[in-house]
């Protein structure tokens, strides 16, 4: 049983402000703690599941300096992306991932730090019709892989997304978003009591959980904020302008699903 550990930071337990998570920020160095013990959290869960084998991603922005690796529990092995993909060595070899960290996708009511990739430049993300997050843009990717998402953990709204993208799932809400730049926090125990259990749970759920799947090629369809965003993409390999702030593209496959 191999199992493969996507992070993010927004989501993170303890985390309950927008300058948390800034790197100039004081507290930063303090959202990295709590981010390494969300992770320390889901690996035990893991193992005390039976999984032989736990690789961690830490996928927040550049992805060099938000984990405290000396800290990670030493049975987990660290991604460090030597394909250069932002998938990392995800394969068809692991049996399932989970999400930890996870934030709701942009436009999500009482969302902690809803957004999907860009909070400034992004509005919405279609694929095949759907109004699509980060949640779903993981899962996507690694289902090409064959790799089902079968646990999330993240605010309430995000725990929420992930019931509508995937069944079964197991998920460990870990703070509710009061609008989008505060966050109403569980107590530090419970939230990493909640991540582990789930966890756990989740390497049983893998044996019959699918992988998330949508229809080839995809229609990849981006809504910018603004037209001058818009501008800039415009012009790429492969992609269409449709509208002052609207582009599209066709994905031969889930590795393709960015601009």
């Amino acid at each position: 049983m191999k199992v493969y550990i996507h992070t993010d930071l927004e989501g993170v337990s303890g985390i309950d402000n927008p300058e948390m998570i800034r790197t100039e920020s004081e507290r930063f160095e303090e959202s990295r703690e709590r981010l390494t013990e969300d992770v320390n959290a889901a690996v035990a869960g893991a193992f005390e599941a039976g999984t032989k084998h736990v690789t961690v991603l830490d996928s927040h922005g550049s992805g060099v300096e938000n984990i405290i690796w000396e800290k990670v529990d030493k049975r987990a092995e660290r991604d460090t992306k030597p394909t250069g993909k932002w998938w990392g060595i995800l394969d068809e070899t692991y049996n399932a991932t989970f999400f930890v960290g996870a934030h709701a996708m942009a436009g999500t009511q009482n969302a902690f730090l809803d957004h999907t990739q860009s909070s400034l430049a992004v509005y919405d993300w279609y694929y095949n019709g759907r109004r699509c997050g980060e949640l779903a843009q993981w899962a996507l990717v690694a289902g090409h892989f064959g790799v089902p998402l079968v646990m999330v953990s993240g605010d309430e709204a995000a725990v929420a997304e992930a019931y509508a993208f995937f069944d079964p799932v197991e998920t460990a809400p870990v703070k509710r978003g009061r609008g989008r730049s505060e966050a109403v926090l569980v107590d530090p125990d419970e939230a990493h009591g909640r991540i582990r259990e789930a966890a756990g749970r989740a390497v049983a759920l893998s044996k019959k959980a699918r992988p998330f799947t949508l229809t080839l090629p995809l229609e990849v369809i981006l809504d910018f904020t603004r037209s001058d965003y818009c501008d800039r993409h415009a012009g790429s390999k492969g992609v269409e302008r449709i509208g002052a702030r609207r582009v599209r593209k066709i994905a031969p496959t889930a590795l393709d699903i960015l601009l």
